[in-house]
């Protein structure tokens, strides 16, 4: 029987090409099967119809404090899981044409809460988290790495979406710890 090193990898959005080749250069070397299980979560349909409705207030007059109609939310919801379940796709597909043996889900909990259930249940060795920069977020050990650091007992690796490793070492960003 192969042993096979599971990486879980929480993503904010879609993977491009490029991303999936760096995550995937970051395992050639192993001996022993790597397997990716990535985890996209969901966005909230309501909270962004809450957004846009919330958009149309300025700063010298309130929101306007109408109630949610129940069908814009709905289709709110159904436009967001349509988008998300094309997200994990390409990602799945991104990672697959990299060479990767993948498989994912999407999460409608906390990311971080279902990325703690995620590793136990897959026995992920390693956690790669890839967002955009979020520096308040970041500042304040907020953000999904920092957050999960405290709470996953395996190694965690925070990337930026769409920069090398390169671009990331260049100003100080992307790897935030191991």
């Amino acid at each position: 029987m192969t042993e096979t090193y599971t990486v879980v990898l929480l993503v904010e959005q879609a993977l491009t090409a490029a991303d999936a080749a760096q995550v995937r250069s970051l395992h050639e070397g192993l001996e022993v099967e790597v397997h990716y299980h990535v985890l996209l979560p969901a966005d909230d349909a309501a909270a962004r119809v809450e957004a846009a409705l919330g958009a149309m207030g300025t700063d010298t007059l309130p929101a306007p404090t109408m109630p949610l109609d129940v069908e814009e939310v709905e289709a709110a919801r159904a436009e967001s899981e349509r988008e998300s379940e094309a997200a994990l796709r390409s990602t799945l597909e991104a990672l697959r044409t990299a060479g990767a043996v993948a498989d994912g889900e999407i999460v409608g909990e906390d990311p971080v809460t279902a990325l703690g259930d995620v590793v136990s249940r897959v026995d992920g060795r390693e956690v790669i988290v890839l967002t955009r920069p979020h520096v308040v977020q970041e500042f304040f050990h907020v953000d999904w790495s920092s957050r999960a650091r405290r709470t996953i007992g395996v190694p965690l690796l925070h990337l930026l979406e769409h920069e090398t490793f390169d671009e990331q070492a260049g100003a100080g960003e992307g790897v935030t710890g191991l």
